[in-house]
C-alpha cells in the first residue's frame, strides 16, 4: 500500500493561528486602503497624520509609531507635504530636531480619513455577535499588550508585506 503525500503530514492540535492572522489581517488592510482611497490617502499617510496631531513628534518618534521604516516614513512625509498636509519645522524643545506639524488641510483630511477608518473597523466588527465583540476585542488587545507585543529577533529574518504605492 503506498502512502499518499497528505497521509504524510503532520496532523495539526492546534489552529493554524499565523496563517489566520496573516489572512485576517491581509483582507482587512485590503478593505481598509480601498475605503480610504476614497478620500485620498494611504494607510500610513493616515497613520502619520493622526500620530502627529496627537502630539509633537519628531519624523522618528512617527516612524517607530506607525511601525515603519525611516525610508517608508520620509517618502510619507514628503508625499504628505507635496499634499499640503504636513511640512517638517524646528521642535520647539530641541534646535536639532525637526517636528511634522500637520496643516490645517492636513488635520481635516485625517478628520474625514479617521471616520473611514471607524466605519471600516465597524463593519469588521459588526460581523461579529453582539456578545462576541467585546471579547474579540479584548482578547486582541491582551495579545498585542502581552504574548503578541514585541516581535522577536532571530537569525531567520521575518519579511513584512510591502504597502501599494499609489
Amino acid at each position: 500500500m503506498t502512502t499518499t503525500p497528505a497521509s504524510r503530514a503532520p496532523a495539526r492540535t492546534v489552529l493554524d493561528l499565523t496563517g489566520t492572522l496573516v489572512h485576517t489581517a491581509h483582507v482587512l488592510n485590503t478593505r481598509l486602503a480601498a475605503a480610504l482611497s476614497e478620500v485620498g490617502l494611504l494607510q500610513r499617510e493616515q497613520c502619520v497624520l493622526v500620530h502627529a496631531l496627537e502630539a509633537e513628534r519628531t519624523q522618528g518618534q512617527l516612524a517607530e509609531l506607525a511601525r515603519m521604516d525611516k525610508t517608508t516614513m520620509v517618502v510619507t512625509v514628503d508625499g504628505l507635504e507635496k499634499a499640503g498636509y504636513a511640512e517638517r519645522r524646528p521642535s520647539s524643545t530641541d534646535r536639532r530636531a525637526r517636528i511634522i506639524h500637520v496643516t490645517e488641510a492636513g488635520a481635516e483630511i485625517a478628520a474625514r480619513g479617521q471616520e473611514v477608518v471607524d466605519r471600516v473597523h465597524r463593519d469588521v466588527l459588526d460581523a461579529l455577535p453582539a456578545a462576541q465583540r467585546e471579547i474579540f476585542v479584548g482578547a486582541l488587545e491582551n495579545l498585542t499588550e502581552g504574548a503578541l507585543a514585541e516581535p522577536v529577533h532571530s537569525d531567520q529574518p521575518v519579511r513584512r508585506a510591502r504597502q501599494a504605492r499609489r
